[in-house]
């Protein structure tokens, strides 16, 4: 089994029992998602369960490429489990994080943790190759440590008094590293069972969405750490080599020729990193540098000197921004325009500016809060700007009808988010209301409804905060509420940001509309025959060619993201800056990554369709929990209001016979075509489309008879007379 250890470490808590799976049994799934998936439903005979029901079973996964040097999939992890965070259902669910974890527990011969049970008392585990003890907390004072506390007393007990590239041999009798643990763990607000909370790896890794934290904290578990001294089995290492010398030739920039008026949006989620993000904002402080998730050529993340904010970026280190954005929306759009134009001026002014606006040393500090907390940014980058309007209308503040003294004089500076993050990890006045999200709080405030009707609660997706705007964004905003939370998939993206961002700097488009589109839709098998799937105009929002992109998005994520675990941010690379006619690696990077390391002979097309199967077993599960397709439905104010200016992107449209770019934004959704929509999906999927339930014969076809078993008993197989029609 070339690219898997063999086995998956299998932990119940409740008997302190270890013991193993034979990966063997589920590496038809490919890794990662579709095995924690496939293990997990499984395991769980009781789908219905709560997130903190002991017999909630956590996986976390690696896949064949972890820890080997493919090109931006060395180093992820997939954890799945029923969560807490989604309402009004905590579905099953996922979350990832980079770093050093998965790559480490592949050298100590794990392809993956199976974590069932809870203990009565506090314990961490300590993986030491194949030697793996369940330890309690007691003997290091582990639990009640921030996350970083936690990770450096831990570092400590198993490397001694060693420095950073000593030789530390883990087992006496084994071999040695100059490696430290690689470790995840809880903040107090896991350890206190709030469902925002998050499971922190190193500084700024993160597992958000979900409420993991609380699941771990529901477990009394504080922290996973491991050490490995062995290796991965490559089918072909020299294919290996030759790939990724490959795709660094063709598929990015050398670093000596950085072009400014390229790299300050080449480096957002579009391609390979053709640019690593730090060194756009290199020594601005001069004191830092960039950091890479394990066997990563890009380095999206910094290290500073003052070690404050360190590996945190986006969410984490924008979420205390509004108070200063607010202040520019006035002339944001001539501000805008006059700014992309000064950047290819290549002015180092310009440069320190625009570190300054996006990262100040506020922003840095904020980060680290919850990164040592333990809380998930994306709640408060939409549930602080909620308090504030709250505040604004009168109803919340000392003496209000909601009352707090959370000092809103402060709002901006640190002061403000530390008496915030204080009452929610100790659950004093409305603390204990935002310790169960903001959706949640806001129901028991009685403001739930008419809050999620203008808008002011901007949380659009399973009482999830908004990230892209559903009313903009339709592979994004459709993807999220057909699935189980914010997909957070950036794969898109530059289909509507390049050319918005190339027309307001005045070059314009680097190609026509039609050419632009095609470079995406050519490629997406089975549907490549359509490129009006990435027609996001206003006539296009509900149809047919939207639905298959929507299909072809969830099944390439589900395989080639979640599973093979290609980095979000690099693939899919349809655009790409480096590359001969713009065309990125993707469609032959992913199989010629894949089959180097495992020895298959999977096609691109054959990834596409596992993911069909592993979206399948998800969605079978969602419907086991509850899912029907009268819930398949976004808030009221993504249908009564528009989508605000800054929503507005350009993308190519089909107009009158020929392809052109066109601003879309500043719209709402229709309920009626939505729901139109939504039969035209279900019918590609195969589905029931007046349950949204998936047939016996879809199920069957891709191997999951048994699933569709499960269901039947449960009454909830879809009727395949109800118009299901797989394309």
């Amino acid at each position: 089994m070339n690219g898997y250890t063999g086995k998956i470490l299998r932990i119940n808590l409740s008997r302190a029992a270890i013991s193993t799976i034979d990966t063997a049994a589920y590496a038809q799934w490919g890794g990662g998602h579709g095995m924690g998936s496939a293990i997990f439903f499984d395991l769980v005979k009781d789908k219905t369960i709560t997130g903190l029901d002991p017999s909630n079973v956590m996986t976390i996964m690696t896949s064949p490429l972890t820890g080997t040097l493919a090109f931006g999939a060395g180093s992820r992890i997939e954890l799945q489990a029923i969560g807490l965070q989604a309402y009004p259902l905590p579905w099953f669910t996922r979350s990832g994080i980079g770093g050093r974890f998965g790559a480490m527990l592949k050298f100590a011969g794990w392809d993956g943790i199976v974590i069932e049970g809870a203990s009565d008392v506090p314990v961490w585990i300590d993986i030491r190759d194949e030697d793996v003890r369940i330890r309690p907390c007691s003997e290091l004072s582990l639990w009640g440590m921030d996350t970083v506390q936690c990770q450096e007393t831990i570092w400590a007990f198993i490397a001694g008094g060693s420095r950073y590239g000593d030789w530390i041999q883990p087992l006496k009798s084994g071999n040695r590293t100059t490696q430290r643990p690689a470790v995840l763990a809880i903040g107090p607000a896991g350890e206190r069972l709030i469902k925002i909370a998050s499971i922190i790896h190193d500084s700024g890794n993160a597992s958000g969405q979900g409420g993991f934290g609380a699941i771990w904290g529901a477990k009394k578990l504080k922290a996973i750490s491991v050490i490995g001294t062995g290796d991965i089995l490559v089918a072909d290492p020299k294919a290996l080599f030759e790939a990724r010398r490959w795709a660094i030739s063709q598929y990015t920039f050398p670093l000596d020729s950085i072009d400014a008026t390229k790299s300050m949006w080449a480096t957002m989620p579009s391609n390979l990193r053709s640019f690593p993000m730090p060194l756009v904002f290199w020594k601005r402080p001069p004191d830092s540098r960039p950091q890479a998730c394990f066997g990563c050529q890009a380095g999206c993340r910094c290290r500073y000197g003052d070690a404050i904010g360190n590996e945190s970026s986006c969410k984490e280190t924008g979420f205390y921004q509004f108070y200063k954005l607010r202040h520019m929306a006035a002339n944001a759009v001539g501000n805008t325009i006059a700014f992309l134009d000064s950047i290819g001026k290549k002015s180092t002014a310009i440069l320190d500016e625009l570190y300054e606006r996006m990262l100040p040393i506020t922003q840095r500090r904020a980060a680290d809060i919850i990164q040592r907390s333990g809380i998930n940014a994306g709640e408060f980058e939409k549930g602080i700007p909620y308090l504030r309007d709250l505040n604004k209308l009168g109803v919340l503040g000392p003496g209000k009808d909601i009352d707090t003294d959370l000092p809103f004089d402060k709002l901006g500076e640190i002061e403000f988010l530390e008496r915030l993050v204080e009452i929610i990890l100790n659950r004093e006045g409305i603390g204990e209301d935002i310790a169960e999200g903001f959706t949640r709080a806001a129901e028991r405030w009685g403001r739930l409804e008419k809050d999620l009707k203008t808008g002011l609660l901007n949380c659009s997706y399973w009482g999830l905060p908004m990230h892209y705007d559903p009313r903009v964004s339709l592979e994004w905003g459709y993807g999220t509420i057909l699935g189980d939370r914010d997909i957070n998939e950036h794969c898109f993206n530059p289909l509507y940001m390049i050319p918005m961002i190339t027309t307001f700097m005045g070059s314009g488009p680097p190609l026509p509309a039609e050419e632009f589109a095609h470079l995406y839709t050519d490629r997406m098998v089975p549907f490549q025959n359509d490129p009006r799937m990435v027609d996001f105009s206003d006539d296009n929002m509900y149809s047919e060619s939207v639905a298959k992109l929507v299909a072809w998005h969830r099944r390439y994520s589900r395989f080639w993201k979640h599973s093979a675990l290609f980095c979000d941010l690099q693939y899919p690379d349809f655009f790409n800056w480096a590359a001969p006619d713009y065309k990125g690696i993707t469609g032959e990077g992913e199989p010629r990554f894949f089959n180097a390391v495992t020895g298959t002979a999977m096609s691109f097309a054959d990834g596409i369709e596992l993911g069909r199967k592993i979206w399948n077993l998800d969605n079978a599960i969602w419907v086991l929990q509850g899912r029907h397709r009268d819930m398949v439905k976004f808030p009221d104010y993504i249908y009564d209001t528009t989508s605000p200016w800054w929503g507005t992107f350009h993308c190519p449209a089909y107009r009158d016979g020929t392809w052109e770019y066109v601003p879309i934004g500043t719209r709402s959704l229709d309920r009626e075509k939505f729901e139109q929509f939504k039969t035209l999906y279900y019918r590609l999927e195969g589905w029931d489309t007046t349950t949204g339930w998936p047939t016996r014969s879809t199920l069957e076809s891709l191997g999951l008879g048994y699933v569709a078993d499960e269901l039947e008993r449960d009454g909830k197989i879809g009727n395949p007379n109800n118009g299901s029609c797989e394309l």
